[in-house]
């Protein structure tokens, strides 16, 4: 038996290795298995070479678990007493933070060369212990054990096979790794793909009425995982078996990228696009990290371009730095070049799919459109691929590609100043009239209701070159694409004081809403009154609650609506010439008095214009700032008549809330109100 320290220069080597380069504890069945998988596989290429020429017989892996134990076997190349001290026992040379410091970004080194990953089974075990024979003939087998300090022990044992077995004792703070639920938790996460045989019991088999376990292993992982095996010798059947083992009771996926690079860097990997019912189910962290078929992370930002994180699946290489313990990605030169390759082989095959099989395309364009805008939106070389196939969907479901799209509405949606508007909707539904009467100004409306489309929108306008985006119900269909100048409305500025103030004073009153009326001649079969919202507040407003920030300003301010009265309309003649008859004897005489004294304030207003304050006899100062109270109190006076007559007059409220209803804005009393009015209507 040979007694030893450890090669450290410190006492704390083990409190530095659980403190520094491993975060998670349950990593140590990883490490462990990973080991074991190396030391077979290193046979097998021995064995190819000729320089093993024993019988490889069984190769697989076990894990078993004992009373307090759980050991993993081997039967591959084996380590000799000095392999042990080279590897083992000598994992410092000179104190254990220079070593940490000097090996931090070397991960393939610390785990690979100098034994740390097994290191990792002091997290969990009070003691452990190594026994082990080399392939080598004539070796002799050796017993290695240390209970969690620099100390060990080192002795000959007998052993008849070739191979390893690590043996941990496990401590009383981590007896749950002992249970056989967690043990299997542990490999099907990190395990499930390593490309050797991995067995953890045995498989049962239903038999008198209750499971029993048969002579055969339970093999739990996939040596031959689809992502390392050739495109030409998988279907698309394969594709989706093997999406389906990854996500269990998901939807097949839309289509995969099968990724094999050897050049610059070796990358292997297959990408889905999940089918998207509902913008709100996606979630990132879906695409997992593989090295060498061992798992290692499902955050994979840095690595996969941030629109792309959306995406399932596997990605695996050996070149992708991680720390020490493989918890996480380091910044390296080769994260940067897998990340543009990664992108650009999506675009390649959206790219293919849209050339080869367009109906294909779009009938898939509802999923894929979040993916796609994301990456035009975050990715400027993305954007630069994704124009040639990313396609603009209108009301009618038809697509169209950016170019195709312009050719159709350049001759009719291009206003005075030569801008060419694209019109939108974000809900077909809720904004039917106002689609219906774009389309009979023989306008296309484009449907832009994705939870990305308000950025997309802004994008768009800053990559189209004379070019708006205009939601469809921001404004009359008259005003959405001004061709010429135009009138408004032929009214009095007499009556329009009196249509402004009836319909004003019978609008919701809230504290986040405001209404401005307004007027405009839209013929005889257009709406009496319609509801439009400015296409830049509103914008501001959901681009606000989406991303705070500076935005938040927006957010805070009411929602302000135009209500705009269409003075073409018969229902408001009516109501003008129903307010002259009820109002006209009061109101007249109040618009003469508040004419006269206007006069009277111009003339002292012009009389005072070039002089200096002091100059202006306060006689005269006096008499203008009264004169202006006078026309402030007969205005009120006279708003006082039309508040009064518009409560009295039902059709004024029923107009409004004809409005509000059509933008699905008629909600609660208000909602029960007009129902009951509208039955009092009809019955008269």
């Amino acid at each position: 038996m040979k007694e030893g320290n450890i090669g450290v220069t410190t006492d704390n080597i083990f409190p530095v290795i659980k403190k520094f380069l491993y975060s998670d504890h349950e990593i140590f069945l990883r490490e462990l298995v990973s080991n074991a998988v190396d030391a077979t596989q290193k046979l097998k290429t021995l064995s190819s070479v000729g320089e093993f020429k024993g019988e490889l017989g069984n190769l697989n892996v076990y894990v078993k678990l004992g009373k307090g134990t759980i050991t993993i076997s081997d039967r591959g190349i084996g380590m000799t007493a000095e392999e042990i001290d080279k590897y083992i026992n000598q994992i410092a040379f000179s104190g254990a933070e220079e070593f940490l410091d000097k090996y931090k970004d070397d991960a393939s080194a610390i785990i690979g060369h100098f034994g740390l990953g097994f290191y990792s089974s002091f997290m969990v075990s009070k003691k452990v212990e190594i026994i082990t024979k080399s392939y080598k003939e004539g070796s002799q087998a050796v017993k290695w054990s240390c209970d969690g300090n620099p100390n060990y022990t080192i002795e000959e044992i007998e052993k008849e096979d070739r191979g390893t077995d690590i043996v941990l004792h496990i401590d009383d703070e981590n007896k749950d790794f002992l249970g056989e639920a967690k043990i299997k938790e542990l490999l099907t996460k990190y395990c499930k793909f390593l490309p050797i045989p991995i067995a953890f019991g045995k498989k049962q088999e239903w038999k008198d009425g209750k499971q029993v376990e048969t002579d055969e292993d339970n093999i739990i992982n996939d040596t031959q995982p689809a992502w390392v095996r050739k495109p030409a010798d998988l279907t698309d059947e394969d594709y989706k078996k093997f999406y389906n083992d990854l996500y269990p009771m998901s939807e097949d996926p839309l289509f995969h990228i099968h990724l094999n690079v050897d050049y610059p860097f070796h990358l292997t990997g297959i990408l889905y696009f999940p089918k998207v019912k509902n913008n709100i189910e996606l979630q990132r962290n879906k695409i997992q990290l593989y090295c060498n078929q061992v798992f290692v992370t499902d955050s994979v930002e840095g690595i996969v371009p941030e629109f792309l994180t959306l995406l399932h699946g596997v990605i695996d290489s050996p070149d992708i730095p991680l720390n020490v313990s493989r918890s996480y990605l380091q910044s390296d030169a080769n994260v940067k070049k897998i990340s543009s390759h990664i992108t650009k082989k999506v675009a390649d095959r959206l790219q293919e799919i849209f050339k080869n099989d367009r109906s294909q395309f779009e009938e898939k364009w509802d999923s894929l459109k979040i993916f796609i805008d994301y990456g035009m939106l975050t990715d400027d070389k993305f954007y630069e691929k994704a124009e040639k196939f990313n396609l603009f969907k209108n009301v009618d479901d038809k697509f169209f590609t950016a170019e195709e799209y312009k050719t159709l509405i350049s001759s009719e949606q291009t206003d005075k100043n030569g801008d060419l508007i694209y019109l939108y909707a974000n809900n077909k539904d809720e904004q039917f009239s106002y689609i219906e009467a774009a389309k009979s100004k023989g306008y296309d409306v484009l449907l832009m209701d994705g939870q990305l489309d308000i950025h997309f929108i802004s994008k768009l306008e800053q990559k189209f070159e004379k070019s708006r985006f205009v939601r469809v119900d921001s404004d009359i269909a008259e005003n959405l694409i001004q061709k010429e100048d135009r009138s408004k409305t032929d009214i009095s500025s007499e009556k329009q004081n009196a249509l402004t103030e009836i319909f004003a004073s019978q609008t919701p009153k809230t504290d986040k809403t405001n209404f401005i009326v307004s007027f405009d001649s839209m013929t005889e079969k257009a709406m009496p009154i319609l509801i439009t919202q400015n296409e830049f507040m509103r914008r501001m407003k959901e681009m606000s609650a989406m991303q705070g920030g500076m935005m938040g300003f927006y957010g805070e301010m009411p929602d302000s609506y135009n209500l705009v009265v269409n003075t073409d309309h018969i229902l408001i003649k009516n109501l003008l010439q129903k307010e002259e008859e009820v109002c006209g004897k009061e109101v007249s005489p109040i618009d003469e008095n508040i004419k006269t004294l206007q006069t009277k304030i111009d003339e002292l207003t012009k009389a005072h214009q070039g002089k200096k304050d002091e100059e202006v006899p306060q006689q005269e100062k006096e008499e203008l700032e009264n004169t202006k109270k006078e026309v402030a109190d007969l205005k009120e006076k006279q708003k006082v008549i039309f508040r009064e007559f518009a409560e009295k007059e039902n059709m004024v409220r029923q107009l409004i809330d004809l409005a509000l209803l059509a933008n699905n804005m008629l909600k609660g009393e208000a909602l029960n109100n007009f129902v009951k009015r509208s039955t009092e209507m009809i019955a008269k």
